[in-house]
């Protein structure tokens, strides 16, 4: 006797040569699909200057997104102003949609704290500890829950951060309370050395929102169209009270982990030979090739055109005036404690002493 059965359901629009599994979904204009394409190169573009800029030593360690540029582009391209983000540290490709200038993600991962400023003032800044955005997404969304507001939260996490107990609470309060959230999981097969394989024994990572009580689905996360159509779904179900979504794309990380990584020594050449006959602007730009939408010329002045914003990015970066030591101090108290102000001017003293 079954006492509960479910199933996972598969989403995929473009295959990887372009061509169609399905008719493609009515919300998405061809000007859609152009804007779409351009926001994936402007992510590759920076992506690899913001590597370069690390082995340069002008970055911190800093976690690449090369093959993975369809998850991050189709969330912010999917949420409305209203919605939340709350991040983990490869949502870049989200986080410029919602008004994080580059040149701002750049200082976070150059360890100034200023670059946790986005002009959302709704979204949360990047998070790096494995998982603790998940609970912290709840406790968003039980609040606008609370404030029977019509918004939805959007968290992130990779497919290793998911074997973490964080995660799995998460995905257990937002069942039981029916959050307005929805979980976006990117399964690049990689969590930094650890296969897929050996990281969980669940067939999907998507059937671990049954557990939580709501439904989970995978998308085919190189297919640009087929993420931003399940997220756009998931978040309008989230908005109207049907609560949360667990969404697992399926991609392949085409660079190390972070900058302090060298995958050569644990993935095979093979598989990430193959991988890269599967990512996402290949097969959306073969798409767009065979429907008369582009060709060589509009490409590469599309590359030049994104060669020079990310150079502006860079030169503001590069530029910013560094912030006061005695920052490190002044935001811990509404009040400086008088107690503690000859530890403040020793601090200000060693910074002027110590500036460049």
């Amino acid at each position: 006797m079954s006492v509960a059965t479910f199933s996972i359901d598969y989403h995929q629009y473009l295959k990887p040569d372009g061509t169609l599994a399905q008719a493609l979904p009515t919300e998405l204009s061809p000007e859609d699909l152009l804007a779409l394409y351009r926001l994936m190169h402007l992510l590759r573009t920076f992506d690899n200057r913001a590597i370069n800029l690390q082995r340069v030593g002008k970055l911190g360690t800093y976690p690449g997104t090369l093959g993975q540029e369809a998850i991050g582009v189709a969330i912010g391209y999917a949420m409305k102003k209203e919605d939340v983000l709350v991040p983990y540290y490869r949502d870049s490709g989200a986080q410029f949609q919602r008004g994080m200038p580059f040149h701002r993600i750049l200082q976070y991962w150059g360890g100034d704290e200023r670059g946790s400023d986005c002009d959302n003032a709704e979204d949360f800044p990047t998070c790096v500890p494995i998982a603790s955005q998940s609970v912290i997404a709840t406790g968003v969304a039980t609040a606008i829950q609370y404030r029977k507001q019509e918004r939805a939260v959007l968290t992130t996490i990779g497919e290793g951060g998911t074997s973490e107990g964080d995660f799995y609470e998460a995905l257990n309060v937002a069942g039981a309370w029916n959050l307005p959230i929805v979980f976006v999981v990117n399964n690049n097969q990689w969590a930094i050395s650890v296969s897929r394989e050996q990281q969980t024994s669940t067939q999907t990572i998507a059937q671990k929102a049954i557990a939580g009580g709501f439904s989970g689905e995978q998308v085919d996360g190189n297919d640009v169209i087929a993420v931003y159509e399940r997220i756009r779904v998931a978040l309008e179900k989230a908005r109207s009270g049907g609560g949360p979504t667990l969404i697992e794309a399926i991609t392949y990380r085409l660079c190390d982990h972070t900058t302090a990584d060298d995958a050569n020594r644990y993935r095979p050449k093979a598989e990430l030979e193959a991988a890269w006959l599967k990512e996402p602007l290949l097969r959306l730009r073969a798409y767009l090739n065979a429907h008369q939408a582009w060709d060589d010329i509009k490409e590469e002045q599309l590359l030049q055109e994104c060669r020079q914003s990310v150079d502006k990015e860079v030169d503001t970066y590069l530029n910013v005036k560094p912030a006061p030591v005695t920052d490190i101090v002044d935001y811990m108290y509404a009040r400086w404690p008088h107690n503690l102000k000859d530890q403040r001017d020793t601090l200000l003293q060693f910074g002027e002493t110590h500036h460049e």
